[in-house]
């Protein structure tokens, strides 16, 4: 390890053309730290949110953009079981990804799934830690119920209809065009609603309402979700494209018996990420390695071309994960 290292930074808040490479001193391992030569980076919408100045990190965390990243473990910090230098990796980050060096807490990591590549591992974590914590433990998802993911086309999207399919639940889902559907339908799911065509409303309330749906829309889709929603239904809410305000009729809540929840996975503590790890290491890794679930990848562009994948991400035009190649392997 050298004392410098190669980062992309948010120089002030604005557009893409914001991240620049610049220099900065490699991070240490803390107590309960490791630090990850990285290989290749996770890019995600709350790093773009951390760009435009909408989404502060936490006070202890780094500054850099990046929440999940996969590499090799380089140095590890007192309090740290189960990992030791030369190991191989993919792990969810407090920040700081979009660098060749990272420290993150050794319980936050889990080994790179036999049979995939450093590259596939690197869009594992913040999606499925997401997708893991929001839709089985929070919404409670079981075998048979109807389940309907905006954004279906997402890395979270594309990752719900997976898990979902995999655990017995009826997957629809909602995407901007013909093409991104049949990706959708090509995953698992059973029907793909091209939002720009048709209205999921009307169409999920012929398959008798949804049990389950997971939105990272927001806005307008609120209500339309409620309306949406089966007796008994849940709305799990993950992010909000078109805005956190709307107006409700909550009388609509009593009378269905409906639960509205939602969550962010950043600020949660860090005993909390340790547990969806670990949940995550014993019932999905083994899906993974089993060839049953997979990450979905659309484009890889090197570290200092940071900025275009954010464009990339921003203009809705890829299907799955967007990663940054860091060293490689």
């Amino acid at each position: 390890m050298t004392d410098m290292m190669r980062a992309v930074e948010i120089t002030k808040a604005g557009e893409p053309e914001v991240l620049k490479l610049t220099q900065r001193l490699v991070p240490m391992a803390a107590h309960g730290q490791v630090v990850l030569k990285v290989a290749y980076a996770g890019v995600n919408r709350p790093d773009a949110l951390q760009r435009a100045g909408l989404y502060a990190p936490p006070a202890t965390a780094s500054d850099l953009p990046g929440l999940e990243a996969s590499g090799t473990v380089v140095a590890v910090g007192d309090g740290v079981a189960g990992l030791s230098v030369g190991d191989q990796v993919c792990a969810l980050l407090p920040g700081g990804g979009y660098a060749e060096y990272v420290a993150t807490p050794g319980a936050h990591c889990l080994p790179v799934p036999k049979g995939l590549s450093l590259k596939e591992a690197a869009c594992l974590p913040e999606t499925f830690f997401t997708v893991w914590s929001n839709v089985f433990t929070r919404g409670g998802l079981k075998a048979g119920e109807r389940f309907l993911i905006h954004g279906g086309s997402s890395g979270i999207g594309t990752t719900a209809i997976q898990l979902a399919n995999v655990f017995g639940a009826r997957v629809f889902v909602t995407a901007g065009s013909d093409y991104k559907c049949a990706a959708c339908i090509a995953l698992g799911a059973e029907n793909a609603i091209n939002y720009k065509d048709e209205d999921f409303v009307a169409v999920m309330k012929g398959e008798g309402g949804a049990d389950l749906i997971l939105d990272m829309v927001g806005g307008n889709y609120i209500p339309r979700n409620i309306k949406t929603l089966a007796n008994d239904g849940r709305l799990v809410q993950i992010a909000f494209l078109q805005g956190a305000v709307t107006e409700l009729n909550f009388a609509v809540m009593m009378m269905k018996r409906l639960t509205i929840t939602g969550s962010t996975l950043r600020p949660q503590s860090d005993l909390a990420k340790a547990q969806i790890a670990q949940e995550l290491r014993d019932q999905v890794w083994p899906l993974i390695e089993a060839g049953k679930v997979a990450p979905v990848m659309d484009s890889t562009f090197e570290l200092a071309n940071a900025a275009d994948a954010h464009t990339l991400m921003e203009s809705s035009g890829h299907i799955g994960k967007i990663v940054l190649t860091v060293a490689g392997g």
